[in-house]
């Protein structure tokens, strides 16, 4: 019997392109980047391979772990219809302004003992004030001045001003995620604009402080508005690009598609890793849910996790995602506050089997099965929710 045409020799060397392009920082084609994310004839695991080669190159086996700080929940005014902390969302969340300095430095400590490479604290709201933003720019430059861990803020809409003020503090990210094309911007949100977003970034890059900024996947998007945002993020020469799978939030305008397959998160991230190469691409906000069983292999074209959850929502613990990432023959990029003994120690205090959560914990939500991390029923941090 011959072979097919998607698994015979020659058919290889469209894979070895994509690594050859990307490792000479060449972007593949609209028609590829399509064929990449929609072909029926690709196959998983040579794509797989051909996306780790530049993941390789410019990061190695290391994967950079982030603990995300959600210090103000709720009380916003915008209308991002993905988010449970929105003004019209019907979401089970408990609202709470700034949490305190001494809480927020207390989990930085955390963060950093725990092996994260960046702590960051997010905010909700449509951005901050020039006093808030000062307050902001004091917990940064302590938390530097105390523990070896970057820290990142994403604090909504900011200019000029906060992001000199925040400059001098020794802030190492601002983070302000594109979310999607801006064809399409305006059916997620309508209380601000792509434009908006794109100046927060640029002001960020204006005043010498590194960008973060990703997209979400799953919100009723056509292929080629999740192309542009890649392509954007390019060339606005974005260093650190979360991808987000869209969680499915009770109570939330957007919650679920039904597009979104283990398959389907994997070659988005090889995806963003040919148009990318030399970013750090972060496999973010639902990775357990989605990937499920196949979360390891995100790990081939992508560089960075988070930990311990998301804004408003569980995740999986530290000692259960460090052992899926050592499993999968990768190490943790860690900090100088860890230590491997402290890792070992978190992981044996978890339990010998962390998978046994995972068997009992499948929750069917529609066509993409949508996993809630951690254990149990409920999607929501317990701290925030609304009693």
């Amino acid at each position: 019997m011959s072979d097919s045409p998607s698994s015979s020799p020659s058919s290889f060397a469209r894979y070895e392109a994509l690594t050859h392009n990307a490792l000479a920082d060449f972007p593949p084609s609209e028609a590829e980047a399509l064929w990449i994310l929609d072909g029926p004839d690709v196959e998983l695991l040579p794509l797989l391979h051909a996306a780790f080669e530049p993941r390789r190159r410019a990061f190695g086996r290391k994967v950079m772990v982030h603990v995300l700080n959600n210090v103000q929940n709720g009380l916003c005014p915008e209308d991002c219809g993905y988010c449970s902390q929105n003004k019209d969302s019907d979401s089970a969340i408990r609202k709470y302004a700034m949490k305190s300095d001494e809480a927020i430095l207390a989990e930085a400590e955390a963060a950093a003992a725990s092996g994260a490479s960046r702590y960051c604290m997010v905010l909700s709201g449509r951005g901050p004030t020039i006093e808030r933003t000062k307050r902001i720019a004091g917990l940064v430059s302590e938390i530097k001045s105390r523990w070896p861990i970057e820290v990142c803020l994403s604090a909504g809409l900011l200019g000029d001003e906060h992001a000199q003020i925040l400059k001098r503090a020794g802030l190492d990210r601002m983070n302000h995620n594109l979310n999607t094309s801006e064809r399409r911007y305006n059916e997620i949100t309508s209380t601000h604009s792509y434009a908006d977003r794109v100046a927060t970034l640029e002001a960020a890059k204006r005043n010498g402080i590194s960008s973060c900024s990703g997209l979400i996947v799953g919100m009723g998007e056509e292929s080629l508005d999740l192309i542009e945002v890649a392509f954007k993020l390019r060339e606005l020469e974005v260093p650190s690009i979360p991808v987000n799978f869209l969680i499915p939030i009770d109570g939330n305008r957007v919650t679920d598609d039904g597009s979104l397959t283990p398959e389907r998160c994997l070659r988005m991230l090889c995806l963003m890793r040919f148009i990318n190469p030399n970013a750090e691409i972060r496999v973010a906000g639902g990775r357990e849910g989605h990937l499920r069983g196949m979360q390891s292999l995100a790990l081939y074209p992508a560089n960075s996790l988070f930990v311990e959850g998301y804004l408003t929502t569980r995740g999986d613990s530290v000692a259960e995602t460090y052992s899926m990432i050592r499993d999968a023959g990768f190490e943790i990029e860690g900090n100088d506050a860890y230590s491997q003994a402290q890792a070992e120690a978190s992981i044996a205090a978890a339990g010998a089997s962390p998978s046994s959560s995972h068997e009992a914990n499948t929750k069917d939500q529609g066509a993409s099965q949508f996993r809630i991390p951690g254990g149990g029923d409920e999607l929501l941090k317990p701290e925030i929710v609304r009693t």
